[in-house]
């Protein structure tokens, strides 16, 4: 199978989508193409910014703040757990936040497991797992950095912009 893929620039730095032959999004990472998940290395990577012409037109109407919602299909390889985590995780709404906990109640499932769901979440930003925090607040880990997720909740409206 193929892989098709496109790097463009966002306002964090460079981000990477992958999408299949039939254009429904396998990932989107922070970074080039050597950051896209490892359930991809069995594809064949082809670079076609063509192809993924819609995310990138919607992630940046994200940024412009011309977008709160995303209406792409999507592909990701997991678990029906893993699945079940990330139609969730689109539930949260752009500029609102879910602990793990919130989560875990929920699915009925524990914090751990949803937060391991939550970290394998291949499709970031799209499927927003940089909305889920701790319970006290806190930010907590994410695959894309500490600064990406501060940066897009900063974006969202969900956390007030840090001082320097």
């Amino acid at each position: 199978m193929t892989c098709f893929h496109s790097t463009f620039s966002i306002p964090t730095g460079d981000f990477t989508a992958a999408i299949n032959e039939t254009g429904a999004v396998l990932a989107a990472v922070f970074g080039g193409v050597d950051e896209l998940p490892a359930s991809l290395r069995q594809f064949s990577k082809v670079n076609a910014p063509a192809k993924a012409a819609a995310v990138r037109q919607q992630l940046l109407a994200y940024f412009a703040g011309e977008q709160r919602e995303f209406d792409l299909p999507l592909a990701p390889a997991g678990s029906a757990f893993q699945h079940r985590v990330w139609a969730a995780l689109q539930e949260i709404p752009f500029g609102g936040t879910c602990s793990y906990g919130e989560l875990a109640r929920r699915l009925g499932s524990s914090a751990r497991a949803v937060g391991r769901a939550n970290a394998t979440n291949p499709i970031c930003i799209i499927v927003p797992c940089h909305r889920v925090i701790g319970a006290d607040g806190a930010l907590t880990g994410y695959a894309g950095g500490m600064d990406n997720k501060r940066w897009l909740l900063e974006h969202e409206g969900a956390l007030a912009p840090a001082l320097v």
